[in-house]
């Protein structure tokens, strides 16, 4: 099990996958949660939370950067964004599930296995 914790792959799509909720949040959370307000606050209150996103984010960076080529680690973040998204935007923003969304999800899928093949 510690091999799988400890493997620069795992931990940094862990941490990746961490960053994007706080940077979903940062970028979305305060159309539901601050409508009412100024948007320089919303935008001070983003930057805040992007703070942390970028904490988990650069370490998750150089960590994958040892494991996975420029172009893998940012079709992996474009993929982690996605997967992040969907259900943020169900969930907390209370939006209607689409089928488009699992069309971009293939579309995605194609993208890393053009990114990863040989």
């Amino acid at each position: 099990m510690w091999q799988i914790i400890s493997n620069p792959r795992v931990v940094s799509i862990f941490m990746l996958v961490c960053s994007n909720c706080f940077m979903t949040y940062a970028w979305y959370g305060h159309l539901k949660n601050m409508s009412n307000r100024a948007w320089y606050v919303a935008a001070i209150v983003s930057w805040l939370i992007a703070f942390f996103e970028y904490m988990i984010q650069v370490p998750a960076n150089r960590i994958g950067s040892t494991v996975y080529t420029l172009p893998q680690l940012k079709i992996i973040q474009e993929v982690v964004s996605l997967s992040v998204f969907i259900p943020f935007s169900m969930i907390v923003m209370n939006q209607p599930f689409k089928l488009n969304y699992l069309w971009a999800c293939l579309c995605m899928l194609g993208a890393v296995y053009f990114i990863f093949r040989d």
